[in-house]
């Protein structure tokens, strides 16, 4: 059986057709943020329920635990100067890895209440990052623990690490999960995974224009529905597409909204980052594994 579903030949040209999926690692209760790390080349990826991080180390492909406890960590990114980012479940918090190893506070919290439980987060080239805010790590004490919400909702925000400013930037979603920018910076993509919490409810990603001062955004719209499930986290290639989780695979869809492609995966994806010396080796987080494919892209920046 392929591991490749062919919809269009624009996602032909993305792939390697004999390259094959692999399972890297094993033995996670929900895996999740898988961020590449190319001054160590390893990948640091979260099992969200067993409060751990975890690393493979890319040349070696050894496997060990990173870092327990570690506030429930979900997603993770890299800023300009290499330092992870991370959300924060437990910690309700944006924090970053520092280059002397430990973990600062960006943001807990805002108008005087705590988060909800970060997310995900992506790091714009002006520096800021912006993050999402759902609130699934404290709706039970499987990836965090139960609190009550200090917010009047679930947003997105964008914090500004030098000044310290931290803004809502969208406020119209249920959940907000997985979110990254196109290639120029024009445009937000932002799941909504509210379907969790409101039956009858799709899993839709939209997409927000950035405004001319590069720190709020436009009205939103739909941008892709999903045929299997939730959008979770999702990356964008250099050409503008869309690699994007699901229950059943990684799809792939155009700029233009368009399903292309899949990469089919046995288990419920959450997650996924490119890495490796090229860029070209696409990490995936689902459920209790990390696995690997290589590609013919690379990601936006």
């Amino acid at each position: 059986m392929s591991d490749y579903e062919i919809l269009d030949e624009r996602f032909g040209r993305l792939i390697h057709r004999p390259a094959r999926l692999e399972r890297l690692w094993t033995g996670g209760r929900w895996t999740e943020g898988p961020v590449y790390v190319p001054a160590a080349r390893h990948v640091i990826w979260s099992d969200i329920p067993n409060n751990r991080l975890m690393r493979l180390e890319e040349v070696e492909g050894r496997t060990a635990v990173f870092e327990t406890p570690c506030g429930h960590h979900n997603g993770h990114t890299l800023d300009a100067e290499g330092r992870i980012i991370a959300c924060e479940h437990s910690g309700r918090r944006v924090s970053r890895l520092e280059h002397d190893g430990r973990w600062r506070t960006l943001a807990d919290s805002f108008n005087g209440g705590r988060f909800n439980s970060p997310n995900d987060a992506v790091v714009k080239s002006d520096g800021s990052i912006w993050f999402t805010d759902p609130t699934y790590g404290i709706d039970s004490d499987y990836e965090g623990y139960i609190m009550p919400s200090e917010q009047d909702g679930a947003h997105v925000y964008r914090l500004d690490p030098a000044s310290g400013a931290l803004t809502r930037v969208i406020t119209d979603m249920v959940q907000p999960n997985g979110l990254a920018f196109s290639p120029d910076e024009s445009l937000l993509y932002v799941a909504d995974t509210g379907a969790t919490h409101v039956p009858g409810m799709k899993g839709e990603m939209r997409v927000y224009p950035v405004a001319a001062d590069g720190a709020s955004v436009g009205e939103g719209r739909p941008f892709a529905t999903c045929g299997a499930g939730l959008f979770d986290g999702f990356r964008v290639d250099r050409h503008g597409n869309i690699w994007a989780s699901s229950e059943d695979s990684v799809r792939v869809h155009a700029p233009d909204g368009s399903l292309i492609g899949r990469i089919l995966i046995p288990e419920i994806v959450s997650n996924l980052c490119f890495g490796g010396p090229n860029r070209n080796r696409l990490y995936i987080t689902a459920t209790t594994s990390l696995y690997a494919i290589y590609v013919n892209t690379a990601p936006a920046r």
